[in-house]
């Protein structure tokens, strides 16, 4: 069987230095480093990075003709997104360009990881039938997403490291996999 490979879109301010000092400063890029860690120290946990699927590239190339490319690339080797909204998302062009392209043109099914909400509780009203305006109003700050998301399977979870790990595993979380478009949430 092939690899399952995983694209993770996150906010980071334009332009972006891996550098560790530009790192640190963007913290959605340190829960994409989560899921790096835990991987590297855990070969058994299923994220497979697409981002090491090309080469990596400046932050200073052309956005045309370099850094988009490159993205759609990494996306057409993956299997799903991961999403990270956070309370610091904002509605990048890169970041646009990444979950229009994996929603509107690759139906990627997307795992969307709240890493400010602790538990799955915290992702739902008070009755767990429907996402809370907590949730709603980070959607709201990125309407690519928001607007599209109704056109693939798209799973709401914690920042929790067992839960991402079924979710990842999850067979229904893949491109071509006919899983149901919608909005869902593991119960509590």
């Amino acid at each position: 069987m092939s690899k399952i490979y995983n694209y993770s879109a996150f906010y980071v301010s334009e332009p972006f230095n891996e550098s560790p000092l530009s790192a640190h400063a963007s913290k959605d890029f340190c829960y994409y480093n989560m899921l790096r860690a835990w991987k590297g120290s855990d070969s058994s946990f299923p994220f497979n990075n697409s981002h090491d699927t090309t080469y990596n590239v400046r932050d200073n190339s052309d956005w045309e003709t370099t850094l988009k490319p490159r993205l759609r690339q990494r996306l057409r080797n993956s299997q799903n997104l991961i999403l990270f909204l956070s309370d610091y998302i904002s509605n990048s062009k890169a970041l646009r360009e990444e979950v229009d392209y994996a929603i509107n043109i690759l139906n990627l099914p997307i795992i969307v990881i709240y890493p400010d909400l602790k538990s799955k509780e915290e992702l739902l009203t008070i009755d767990k039938k429907d996402f809370n305006n907590t949730v709603k109003n980070l959607w709201n700050r990125l309407p690519v997403f928001r607007d599209s998301k109704h056109k693939v399977p798209v799973l709401h979870i914690p920042l929790k490291k067992e839960t991402i790990k079924i979710a990842l595993s999850d067979s229904e979380l893949r491109v071509d996999s006919a899983g149901k478009a919608g909005d869902f949430f593991y119960k509590p």
